[in-house]
C-alpha cells in the first residue's frame, strides 16, 4: 500500500481537528473551570508534558507555578496533581467516597493477574470486606502485639545473615521482609524465591499470572492443610479461615508484593542513611546502649523508651518516599474543589515525594507516605513494625561505615529509582559486629 499523499494527510488533519471542534461546540459546559496546568494542544492535549522519568519532580515544578492543585489532558483523560498534604487530605481523607477509587491498568491489573489483589481491587464491597479483615488481624497494636515474637526471631536471623555475609546486604533485606511476611500471614516458613526478569510483555503478563496464583494458592494450601491436620500456627490466614474457606480471588486479595517492597526500600534506605550519617548513628547507639544494655538485643517492650530510634525511623520514612506518588485514584463523580471542577473519571496522583520533602512543612511521615484516606495501606502498623525493629536491632550490634577501597573511602551514591515504588540504589558498604559482647549477641541460639 502506498503512503497517503501530502493531500490526505492535510485531509486527515484538517478532519481530526474538525472532529474536535465539534466535540468542544456541542459538549457541556463545565460548572467552573479545571485546576490550573501547562497549556496542551489540540487533539493530543498535555500528552508531551506527561514526564515519565522521575514524575514528582516534575509536579513539584508544577506546584510551584500553578499551585497545590494542577492539571492536564492526556487524549481525553483528565489528570489532577495534587502537590499539598492539605489539600490531598481534604479530598482523600474528607471526600474519601468520591476520590477511593482505582483505575484500570491494562498491563500490571489484566495482562498480569494484580486485579485482584488489595491494591489494585475498585472501591466497593469486595475493598471494604478486605480492609475489614486485614485490620482485624493486624489493623491495631493490640492485634499486632501477637505477632511480634516472629519479627523479632526473623529480624535476629536476619543479624546472623550480614554477619556471615555482609556483602550480600540487599539479599538479606529480601530474605527477611519475605520470611516475615509468609509467617504472619501463613504460618509458613520457607526460602523466599528471587523475582525474576525476562523479555516481551506477553511472556512477563503470562508469568507473573502464573507467579501471582501461585503465591496465593501454594501458602493458603499449606494453611488448609495444617489446619485439616490440628497443627496450624496462628496466622492472618488460619485466623480468616477459622470464619469460613476463602475463594481463590479473596486469596489473591491478602496478599500483595507492594508491601513486601515497601519494606525492602526502607530498609536498605536505613542502611544508606547510616553509613553517610555516622554522627546519626553513634546517637541512636547512645540510646540503644543505656536503655537496653550490653546483654541482650532489643525488642518492641524497649519501643517506647527509645524515642531518637523513633525519631530516626520517621526520617528514613520521609527521606525515601517509597511511593512517590502514592497510588493512582479515580474520580467516582465530578466534584468541585477550592473552585476547580475535578470531572468523574479523572486520575488524581498525590506528590507524596513533595509532600515529605516541602521545605515549609515536614509533616509526620508516619501517616502520610502510607496513603490517604479509604485507601491508606491497611498493612501500615506490620510495616512500621518490622523497620522499627530491624533499625534498633541493627544499630544494637552493628556498625555501619563507608568501604574503604586502595586507602580511598567510597561515599554511596544517594539516588533513588523512579517507579511506583522507590528503593535506593544497592548500598556498599561496611557492616561489623560492634563489640565482643555484640558478636556474642547475634550468635546466639535464636528461641523459636
Amino acid at each position: 500500500m502506498s503512503m497517503p499523499t501530502n493531500i490526505t494527510w492535510l485531509t486527515i488533519c484538517l478532519a481530526g481537528v474538525g472532529v474536535y471542534l465539534v466535540k468542544q461546540a456541542f459538549s457541556k459546559k463545565n460548572p467552573a473551570p479545571y485546576p490550573p496546568g501547562p497549556p496542551g494542544w489540540p487533539l493530543i492535549g498535555n500528552i508531551l508534558d506527561m514526564p515519565h522519568i522521575k514524575p514528582s519532580f516534575n509536579f513539584a515544578e508544577w506546584g510551584k507555578k500553578y499551585g497545590d492543585i494542577s492539571h492536564i489532558e492526556v487524549l481525553g483523560q483528565h489528570i489532577i496533581v495534587l502537590n499539598s498534604i492539605k489539600t490531598a487530605m481534604e479530598m482523600m481523607d474528607g471526600k474519601s467516597s468520591v476520590y477511593s477509587d482505582r483505575p484500570i491498568l491494562p498491563m500490571d491489573g489484566e495482562l498480569c493477574g494484580w486485579k485482584h489483589t488489595l491494591g489494585f481491587l475498585p472501591y466497593g464491597d469486595r475493598l471494604r470486606l478486605s480492609r475489614k479483615n486485614i485490620h482485624r488481624v493486624i489493623g491495631s497494636h493490640a492485634a499486632l502485639n501477637i505477632y511480634h515474637p516472629i519479627e523479632e526471631v526473623e529480624t535476629h536471623r536476619f543479624l546472623k545473615r550480614v554477619l556471615g555475609n555482609p556483602d550480600q546486604l540487599q539479599a538479606h533485606i529480601r530474605h527477611t521482609t519475605g520470611a516475615v511476611i509468609l509467617r504472619i500471614f501463613y504460618g509458613y516458613e520457607a526460602k523466599v524465591p528471587e523475582w525474576f526478569s525476562g523479555a516481551g510483555f506477553k511472556r512477563i503478563a503470562r508469568e507473573s499470572r502464573e507467579t501471582l496464583e501461585e503465591m496465593a494458592g501454594a501458602p493458603y494450601k499449606f494453611v488448609e492443610d495444617q489446619m485439616a491436620a490440628g497443627i496450624a500456627p496462628k496466622s492472618f490466614t488460619s485466623d480468616l479461615l477459622e470464619g469460613r474457606p476463602l475463594s481463590a480471588e479473596e486469596t489473591l486479595c491478602k496478599m500483595s508484593n507492594t508491601r513486601f517492597r515497601r519494606q525492602v526500600s526502607t530498609i536498605n534506605t536505613l542502611f544508606l542513611a547510616m553509613t553517610i550519617s555516622p554522627d546519626v548513628q553513634k546517637k541512636a547507639q547512645v540510646e540503644i546502649d543505656a536503655v537496653v544494655g550490653p546483654d541482650r538485643l532489643p525488642s518492641f517492650a524497649d519501643r517506647d523508651s527509645l524515642p531518637y530510634i523513633e525519631a530516626l525511623v520517621k526520617e528514613v520514612l520521609r527521606w525515601n518516599a517509597v511511593a512517590p506518588n502514592g497510588g493512582p485514584r479515580r474520580v467516582t463523580e465530578d466534584d468541585i474543589h477550592d473552585g476547580y471542577y475535578i470531572p468523574k473519571g479523572s486520575l488524581v496522583m498525590p506528590n507524596v515525594w513533595f509532600m515529605l520533602n516541602d521545605p515549609r512543612t515536614y509533616a509526620n511521615p508516619s501517616t502520610i507516605c502510607f496513603g490517604f484516606g479509604r485507601r491508606i495501606c491497611p498493612g501500615l502498623l506490620l510495616a512500621d513494625a518490622s523497620v522499627w525493629i530491624s533499625t534498633v536491632m541493627s544499630l544494637a550490634v552493628f556498625d555501619i561505615s563507608k568501604v574503604i577501597e586502595n586507602g580511598v573511602e567510597i561515599t554511596p551514591e544517594i539516588d533513588f529509582s523512579s517507579g511506583a515504588i522507590s528503593h535506593p540504589k544497592p548500598v556498599k558498604c561496611s557492616i561489623k559486629a560492634r563489640s565482643a559482647q555484640a558478636l556474642q549477641l547475634i550468635q546466639q541460639d535464636i528461641n523459636y
